[in-house]
């Protein structure tokens, strides 16, 4: 029994936490390297912006299984993220 409440209250905010921390990372970068580089900045801020969608997505995904668009919704503003990051660090290596 106690299995089952843990699972219930402790799942949602282990697995909301994995995309939360790639929006922090984001963020940080974008507080030291975003000073005079608008492009960067715009693209970085949009990922961070979507793992935090995808961080509270997955955790109410956990909540209600039955919802599909809320799993939809996760992979899709995770993935939009993953490439702005990619894009972002591409734009920080040419520049």
């Amino acid at each position: 029994m106690g299995e089952n409440i843990d699972k219930f209250l402790v799942e949602p905010i282990t697995n909301a936490a994995r995309p939360a921390t790639l929006a922090s990372l984001s963020m940080t970068v974008l507080r030291f390297f975003a000073s005079d580089l608008p492009l960067f900045t715009i693209t970085l801020t949009i990922g961070a912006i979507m793992f935090l969608l995808s961080s509270f997505l997955i955790f109410f995904y956990t909540i209600y299984t039955t919802r599909r668009i809320l799993w939809v919704g996760t992979a899709v503003t995770f993935l939009i993220g993953l490439t702005c990051s990619l894009i972002s660090s591409i734009i920080l290596l040419i520049i």
